[in-house]
């Protein structure tokens, strides 16, 4: 009794003592020791993160279990609190004994050992926040550890248990008299189907054959979910039964309504789904930068990956890929081996004859796709009509000449780093690139022996796409050359400038509005034109209203300052924020690789300076006196 008086006064303890949720009583009149008391929960509503299937996975197993036997308490999108109150009113069913079941489909995660099931009002955002808003599993066993006649409790969590690091994982909490069953093992993610959860799916068809115990009801379930996801899905069975229970007794027949239910195997929709991550981790930005690379076929990106996490969960999957990527290579082509570079030529203040070495073009408007007409932004940029073009040089970049301005940079709902939003003021005018730099363009460095040759793939890339595969040393060397042979002081642009830019003169979320629109960006569910293997040629997407291009999606994109977990402390005005012997730089813009959810203007990454990673590219700046 003493655990249900401690979830009471939990809830007192949070102003949420409320009448216990409308439930009917049970309407078993068995034995006690012969009652069924279920709980069901199918969570999808999520602000961030939403999932389609968990209340309907809810609804079959509402009405499985009713033709079981079980009378039946069943909530969807349920917040914290109603998550809590059914918790105490389904505690309360379990008094008069029998067999006590909790289904949970929704979020999960693992953090400071803790197995966390989430409301649809928590944020998964923060990790801090996370673990306040979240229910903890050892609260739903304390709730059914009321000792009572045929005690026996069975938990089902159709849910990722994913970690953000190993030290963040735990062991499941155990309990007697209890078995509990997982869609996936902890560290791991859980695969959804078109209608329903796979671990749900293979569940439904296992419940309603007659004389299976429940242990060897769950292991039928974890093999074919394991068959369904092929390997990539393994679940989870902890029991800690003394006595047997099967839902259907041997010879009796199934109910109707439950063959009924029992729905066609499900084939694997979305495999990673039912699992959030904090995004204040370098747990989150490990596992981020391990999905953006994992099909890659760059030596460079898994080598990038290990200089960055040397010991990270991906580790030994990134030495083996890249052992596997040299033995196919050409023998007389070593991938990860450049060759030495040239000896460098004097500074020139004017660019070469053209017979002298090949000399980079700027990206012009007629080489690439005709750009979309730009849908018109929600507040359009007073400043746009004051930009102007100019071009320094014939080998040089195409700029675009910005005026000075205030903003808002930053984002009250985005990610952790991007807060506490604030006004900036850039003093004055400057230029930035109308385009990233492009292969060609970087090409014209290789050839004048002031870039690596590594860098940007450049034998095997369209001219007129993005470079890629530089670090942010790498584009210290390009502006160099550059400054050198324009005459002109080139640079990053600082991480202010690049989100002024990007925004275009507008507030929202994008330079276009508030939501994200088919063929506005080049990013894999952005629109098209798309491909897996590359991004697009500079200039496919429509410009913002200050005339640039690609400043969302395409590649990312390396910006001066030094990485700061959050703006809190930045200067207000456009200077590059900068440490002394700083190695994390910053990066802005989201990649092709990334979905819409990396294209809102306030996004930031980080990676090591000295990394070259085949999503990070650049376009340069430069001060306009």
């Amino acid at each position: 009794m003493w655990r249900k008086l401690l979830i009471a006064c939990l809830l007192g303890a949070f102003g949420w003592i409320t009448a216990a949720a409308a439930q009917p009583a049970p309407r078993n009149d068995a034995e006690p020791a012969d009652r069924r008391v279920a709980l069901i929960i199918g969570n999808g509503g999520y602000q961030h993160d939403p999932l389609a299937n968990p209340p309907g996975d809810a609804r079959a197993m509402s009405i499985m279990l009713d033709a079981l036997g079980f009378d039946v308490m069943h909530h969807e999108n349920a917040t914290r609190r109603q998550m809590l109150d059914a918790l105490l009113a389904f505690s309360q069913h379990l008094d008069a004994g029998g067999v006590g079941l909790v289904y949970f489909a929704g979020h999960g995660v693992q953090l400071a050992g803790k197995t966390l099931l989430l409301p649809v009002d928590a944020d998964n955002r923060a990790a801090a926040v996370m673990q306040a808003e979240a229910i903890d599993l050892r609260t739903v066993l304390d709730a059914m550890s009321v000792s009572r006649p045929g005690k026996l409790n069975i938990v089902i969590l159709d849910t990722c248990l994913a970690a953000p690091s190993p030290t963040a994982a735990g062991p499941l909490p155990a309990a007697a008299d209890t078995i509990i069953a997982t869609a996936a093992a902890p560290g791991s993610f859980a695969a959804d189907g078109k209608r329903h959860g796979v671990f749900t799916s293979a569940l439904l068809n296992a419940m309603p054959v007659p004389g299976l115990s429940v242990e060897e009801m769950f292991r039928r379930t974890a093999s074919a979910v394991r068959h369904t996801s092929e390997g990539r899905q393994t679940p989870l069975l902890l029991s800690s039964l003394r006595q047997s229970f099967r839902f259907i007794p041997a010879g009796q027949d199934a109910p109707a309504p439950a063959l009924a239910l029992a729905p066609q195997p499900e084939t694997v929709a979305v495999l990673q789904s039912r699992g959030v991550l904090p995004k204040d981790s370098d747990e989150q930005y490990e596992l981020s930068f391990w999905e953006s690379i994992k099909n890659s076929t760059h030596v460079s990106d898994y080598e990038a990956y290990l200089q960055a996490y040397p010991n990270g969960r991906f580790a030994s999957l990134a030495r083996a890929r890249i052992e596997r990527l040299r033995a196919a290579a050409p023998k007389d082509a070593p991938v990860a081996k450049p060759p030495p570079e040239r000896p460098r030529p004097a500074p020139a203040i004017q660019p070469p004859p053209e017979q002298a070495r090949p000399t980079p073009k700027p990206a012009p408007e007629q080489a690439s796709p005709a750009p979309k007409a730009a849908p018109p932004p929600d507040k359009p940029a007073a400043a746009s009509a004051r930009v102007s073009e100019l071009n320094d040089c014939a080998g040089c970049p195409a700029m675009v000449a910005l005026p000075g301005g205030t903003f808002t940079m930053g984002s009250t709902t985005g990610d952790p780093s991007e807060k506490p939003p604030r006004r900036v003021t850039i003093s004055t005018p400057f230029a930035i690139g109308k385009y990233e730099v492009t292969v060609e363009q970087w090409n014209a460095c290789i050839e004048a022996g002031e870039c690596p040759r590594n860098g940007g793939n450049p034998n095997s890339q369209p001219k007129n796409t993005p470079v890629r595969d530089v670090s942010w040393d790498d584009a210290q060397k390009y502006v160099k050359w550059l400054s050198k042979t324009s005459g002109h002081s080139y640079r990053l642009p600082t991480e202010a400038e690049w989100e002024y830019a990007a925004r275009g003169g507008t507030s929202t979320q994008y330079w276009w509005g508030e939501q994200m629109r088919k063929g506005t960006a080049n990013c894999k569910d952005c629109g098209e034109p798309w491909q897996q293997d590359s991004p697009a040629p500079v200039g496919s997407f429509a410009p913002n209203p200050f005339g640039l291009y690609d400043m969302n999606g395409s590649v990312w994109e390396w910006v001066s300052d030094c990485w700061h977990n959050s703006y809190k402390g930045a200067p207000a005005d456009a200077r590059a924020w900068d440490d002394p012997n700083c190695r994390i730089r910053v990066i802005r813009g989201g990649s092709w690789r990334e979905g819409a959810s990396y294209m809102p203007s306030s996004t930031r990454f980080k990676y090591d300076a000295n990394v070259r990673q085949s999503q990070n590219g650049f376009r340069v700046a430069r001060d306009m006196k």
